[in-house]
């Protein structure tokens, strides 16, 4: 009996080192630091949601946020946080990439502009200074939004600010940037005690699109881990949105010293209400919608067939 004993022990010892070894590994760059636009990762990966499945992700903060969707098309990580526009940009210069899901489903980039500043419509920017920090899709966005205004790019001066975008509002360098999220910037510049005012593109002729999403490389979507990452997410995502606080706590967890201050804690108030509720639905009219406005601006030639670069996993 005692032998029967040990041999069962010893059984269910190999039993669970077997289960620790079978764990799936993900590695998942990031657009940026770690930040409540990552909330439902951040949250999946403390609260335990991954494990749940098998998984083991690696969190991984890009020293060049350029760099992500290049490592997914070369294979070096497995999935990357990206933009719905870049993504299309991406894949218009040939990456094989593809999106897999969504994080935030809505459109987080504005222009802001001082609410104690003499600008109240898009229209009085003419003859201002404009702060960027990125071209592109950032200065398609400027060109629609102050065309529905009646203004042109012609009729304001673009200032490079380095992704400065508060700072140089604040010091008075521009009178307005374009890129500014409405979940980080209007938060700074209120801690600042400087009120801003935000001006929405998908407000001004942009379509909407989301934010956040997740891809991966072409050839590896039928893997089983990356639906299984995406149920682990949505899991996470319901517990965030019913358990705002205790969700709250699990994320600063994860870097106390860093994502516990003020600004963090006012981004993830006004971030939740934007997390995808169905991180794997994919909304087909959008992305077409979205194609096809950014061939009439030229920014691609051709609208790719959707199916392509875009995929609801199963």
């Amino acid at each position: 009996m005692k032998k029967l004993t040990v041999a069962l022990c010893l059984m269910a010892s190999l039993a669970s080192t077997g289960s620790a070894y079978a764990k799936e590994k993900i590695s998942l760059m990031l657009d940026w630091f770690v930040n409540p636009d990552h909330a439902a990762l951040i949250v999946a990966q403390q609260k335990g949601y991954f494990d749940k499945y098998d998984l083991e992700v690696e969190i991984i903060e890009p020293a060049d946020p350029s760099l992500a969707p290049k490592l997914v098309a070369s294979g070096d990580v497995d999935m990357a946080v990206d933009y719905q526009p870049q993504l299309q940009l991406q894949v218009a210069e040939g990456l094989p990439v593809v999106r897999i899901g969504t994080l935030i489903s809505s459109p987080l980039t504005s222009l802001v502009v001082l609410k104690s500043g003499n600008i109240n419509q898009l229209s009085d920017l003419k003859g201002k200074k404009v702060g960027y920090s990125v071209t592109g899709f950032e200065s398609t966005i400027l060109d629609m939004m102050l065309q529905s205004s009646g203004v042109t790019k012609d009729d304001v001066e673009l200032v490079n600010v380095n992704f400065s975008l508060s700072p140089s509002l604040l010091s008075g360098q521009v009178d307005a940037v374009i890129g500014a999220y409405r979940n980080f910037e209007l938060n700074q510049l209120k801690l600042e005690k400087n009120e801003g005012l935000a001006f929405y593109p998908e407000e001004h002729g942009v379509p909407a699109y989301d934010e956040l999403i997740l891809t991966a490389n072409t050839k590896n979507i039928s893997d089983k881990k990356f639906s299984d990452f995406l149920s682990a997410l949505e899991e996470a995502t319901i517990f965030t949105l019913n358990h705002p606080d205790e969700a709250w706590e699990a994320f600063v967890s994860y870097k106390p010293n860093e994502l516990g201050d003020e600004l963090n804690q006012m981004a993830w108030k006004d971030t939740l209400p934007r997390l995808a509720l169905r991180p794997r639905a994919l909304d087909a009219h959008r992305y077409q919608a979205m194609a096809e406005f950014m061939q009439a601006q030229g920014l691609i030639k051709t609208v790719p067939e959707l199916k392509n670069y875009a995929v609801e996993l199963q």
